[in-house]
C-alpha cells in the first residue's frame, strides 16, 4: 500500500467534492456567482472550504509526490499522513459549526497542522535536495 499516493488522492478528492458541494449549494440556493457575507450562510461555509482547500491542497501534493519518489524517513511518512488528516479536520471546521464568525478548535488544529505538518515536508524535500 503507498500511503503517500493515498493521502494525494485525498486532498485531491477532497478539493473535488468541496467543488461539487459549492455547484450544489449554488443551485440549491439559486445563486450562480459571487459569495454570500454571512458566515452562517451554508454557500459561504462551502464557498471558503473549497478556496482554502484549493490554496494548500495542491503544493501539499507536489511535495508528497516528490517524497514519495524516494524512501520516506518515518517522520516523513508520518507528516504525509497527519498533514492529509489536518486538511480534512480544517474543512469540518469550516463547515459543521453554525457560523464562520468565530474561531473553533477543528479549524485551529486544522489550520496549526497543515502549517506544521507542510512546512515539515518542506524540510523533508530539502534534506532530499540537499542529498
Amino acid at each position: 500500500m503507498n500511503i503517500a499516493l493515498m493521502c494525494i488522492a485525498i486532498l485531491g478528492a477532497l478539493s473535488i467534492g468541496l467543488g461539487i458541494m459549492v455547484s450544489l449549494q449554488r443551485i440549491k440556493e439559486k445563486k450562480g456567482t459571487g459569495c454570500p457575507d454571512d458566515p452562517k450562510s451554508q454557500l459561504h461555509k462551502v464557498i471558503r472550504a473549497h478556496a482554502n482547500t484549493v490554496e494548500f491542497a495542491p503544493a501539499l501534493m507536489v511535495l508528497i509526490y516528490i517524497l514519495s519518489q524516494s524512501q520516506m524517513a518515518a517522520w516523513v511518512l508520518w507528516s504525509v499522513i497527519l498533514v492529509t488528516v489536518c486538511r480534512i479536520i480544517l474543512v469540518a471546521g469550516l463547515i459543521f459549526p453554525r457560523t464562520m464568525a468565530r474561531p473553533n478548535p477543528l479549524r485551529q488544529i486544522g489550520a496549526g497542522g497543515t502549517y506544521v505538518f507542510g512546512l515539515a515536508l518542506c524540510v523533508a524535500v530539502l534534506q532530499l535536495a540537499a542529498g
